[in-house]
């Protein structure tokens, strides 16, 4: 490889810009049915939330019909609503959560 060849290859490569991903909000909706203790435990399992701070949560989504689980890469916030959802089910609540971009 020539030098000029090597110059415009690591030029080229320190050119990149390089972006974060955008960011998505994981958004916990309330219901009549799903008690407040699955809510806590949903957002300490798979939330990684204290018990203060999913509490705090859990109480936000019940006054207010929504409250944020927590912010993440559109992949990893996909995941965490599809296991909530099926834990949910499992446990026979029809907890819901969604998506929105930040």
């Amino acid at each position: 490889m020539t030098e000029d060849k090597q110059q415009s290859d690591s030029a080229t490569i320190d050119d990149i810009e390089t972006r974060e991903p955008p960011m998505y909000r994981v958004l916990i909706h309330n219901d009549d049915y799903t008690s407040m203790d699955f809510v806590v435990a949903i957002l300490m399992q798979i939330f990684s939330k204290t018990e203060a701070v999913a509490e705090e949560i859990m109480l936000t989504v019940h006054s207010s019909e929504v409250g944020v689980a927590g912010l993440y890469t559109h992949e990893i916030a996909e995941t965490k609503v599809a296991i909530v959802h099926q834990l949910a089910e499992q446990n026979e609540f029809p907890l819901r959560c969604s998506l929105e971009k930040e």
